[in-house]
């Protein structure tokens, strides 16, 4: 069963059977908002970048997977590429994480997504992020990007250490502007 986060709303990342995740997709899905013209609508092209950021302890940022660099140092975390439309069903972009092999020197990870492009959410449609458990395909939760607006990024939710072995999922969903994650860092530290 899916849990729909609504913005700061947070989760826990344990199994229901007992146990904790050990790796988990995190997905992001957009689309286009078609141009009406002259001659009718046509489809455009928007490149939102999904990125995974790794914080340690001290909110310090100990790596970064995006569309330069598609695995974290550690290889727990791995980008599956660049999606440069977002055509298609489904997700976009997706960056999987190995929670169980994740250093133990890593508190938390924030999921950004930004408009490497430049455009703006109000060109955007459908736009969702969402926690799958990667061993058994099932869906543990969702978080609708709303706020369309004339922002180009936004800080989409964060994945963090619960102190007790396991993880939890936290809905962030804040504007923010940049291009790429280095953009957003300032806006991130807010949130760790």
């Amino acid at each position: 069963m899916t849990i729909s986060l609504q913005k700061g709303q947070k989760v826990s990342l344990a199994k229901r059977g007992g146990g904790s995740l050990s790796v988990v997709r995190m997905g992001l899905g957009w689309d286009a908002v078609k141009k009406r013209g002259l001659f009718g609508s046509r489809s455009q092209s928007i490149d939102l970048d999904a990125s995974a950021l790794l914080f340690d302890a001290g909110r310090q940022l100990v790596d970064a997977v995006w569309f330069r660099q598609l695995r974290s140092k550690d290889g727990s975390v791995q980008h599956t590429g660049d999606n440069l439309t977002g055509a298609g069903e489904g997700d976009d972009e997706s960056v999987i994480v190995d929670l169980a092999r994740l250093s133990p020197a890593v508190a938390q990870i924030v999921f950004t997504v930004n408009s490497f492009t430049g455009q703006d959410f109000t060109q955007i449609e459908n736009a969702f992020c969402r926690l799958v458990d990667e061993t058994t395909g099932e869906e543990l939760a969702r978080y609708e990007l709303s706020g369309s607006g004339t922002h180009n990024a936004q800080i989409m939710a964060k994945v963090a250490r619960d102190g007790q072995g396991g993880w939890s999922m936290t809905a962030i969903g804040a504007i923010a502007s940049g291009r790429t994650f280095q953009d957003l860092l300032p806006a991130t530290a807010a949130h760790l």
